[in-house]
């Protein structure tokens, strides 16, 4: 029955937007067609009409993405295609956002093979995430970067391997895992309790659980800036490989 397709039957209601500890939010377990609070089986998978982004974060989160439309009072269907994707991976950005948690920002990764979802958005839709990234802004975080193949692969459930998709990339690059390598993001909580654990000034801002963190962080653009500049400050930050497929701010 359609009930059975609602979100919150689902499992995939609650956005990290309104609960930062469970950042990156809740991914489906297969491709389907967000339609309100519904997540409906796809009867294709290429949408030519409509531009390919990759999720790597909550953008993957049926919850988080209705949050978002619904913002600006988007109702339009959004395909969420399950995707193969080789040569990238998902690192944490070096940026606290005021939305109260460490969120997520691709890495390039020579060889490395996981799935990840692919949105097929329409023009509007397209505005809105890049809106909510950061990208028109001059001090954004984030920049939508064209990733062709075949330096990074995405291939579909039917084969067919696309000739590049778009992801947001953050400006200030991604955390190091202490060789200086991009860490991959394990999650809000584990995350949070590991940076707080390893720097007293992260904790004299955000204090000493996770908890604490995104309680501060939360609309706090002057806290969040502060962390971000500690980020930098204490070495912790390295290169995603990928700025240099960054476009041109407002584009």
């Amino acid at each position: 029955m359609d009930d059975d397709r609602r979100l919150k039957t689902l499992g995939l209601a609650d956005a990290p937007r309104d609960h930062p500890l469970l950042y990156p939010g809740a991914w489906p377990s297969d491709s389907g067609l967000l339609v309100r609070d519904r997540l409906l089986p796809l009867d294709r998978l290429l949408y030519d009409d409509r531009v390919p982004v990759l999720a790597v974060g909550s953008n993957a989160c049926p919850g988080q993405l209705r949050n978002k439309m619904d913002e600006f009072g988007i109702v339009s269907p959004l395909p969420m295609v399950k995707a193969r994707v080789t040569g990238l991976d998902v690192g944490v950005s070096a940026h606290v956002s005021q939305m109260g948690y460490v969120s997520a920002s691709p890495f390039h990764a020579p060889g490395h093979v996981r799935e990840l979802f692919l949105l097929w958005l329409d023009d509007e839709q397209l505005a809105v995430i890049d809106a909510s990234e950061g990208v028109p802004l001059p001090d954004g975080h984030y920049g939508r970067a064209w990733l062709p193949a075949p330096d990074v692969r995405v291939e579909l459930a039917d084969g067919t391997v696309l000739p590049g998709a778009f992801a947001y990339v953050n400006r200030h690059g991604v955390l190091h895992d202490g060789t200086g390598a991009p860490r991959t993001h394990p999650g809000q909580r584990a995350l949070l309790t590991e940076l707080l654990t390893g720097s007293p000034r992260l904790r004299e801002l955000f204090g000493a659980t996770p908890e604490e963190f995104c309680a501060r962080a939360r609309a706090d653009a002057g806290l969040c800036a502060r962390g971000t500049v500690v980020f930098a400050q204490e070495k912790l930050v390295t290169a995603s490989r990928l700025e240099a497929r960054l476009r041109v701010r407002g584009s």
